[in-house]
């Protein structure tokens, strides 16, 4: 039986939270008092960049092989 990693427990949790708060908004109600809007808006756009500039570059040993099999392969400019 494979177990589920941390990381997923963790980002289930912090979905669950986010969509508790929009429901609760959404019916007028006291959301979650986790952080305030700006601060959790700053926070998904560096995720966000941070994570796009990670996946769109050869950072780790691996995504460097990647790249270097592609280029044999003639499949990246």
């Amino acid at each position: 039986m494979r177990r589920i990693d941390k990381g997923t427990i963790v980002r289930t949790i912090l979905l669950g939270v986010t969509w508790l708060n929009i429901l609760l908004i959404n019916y007028n109600l006291q959301p979650v008092p986790v952080l305030d809007e700006e601060s959790i808006a700053y926070g998904l756009t560096f995720l966000a960049s941070v994570w796009a500039w990670f996946k769109n570059n050869y950072i780790t040993l691996r995504g460097r092989k990647q790249k270097e099999v592609l280029e044999k392969s003639n499949l990246m400019k």
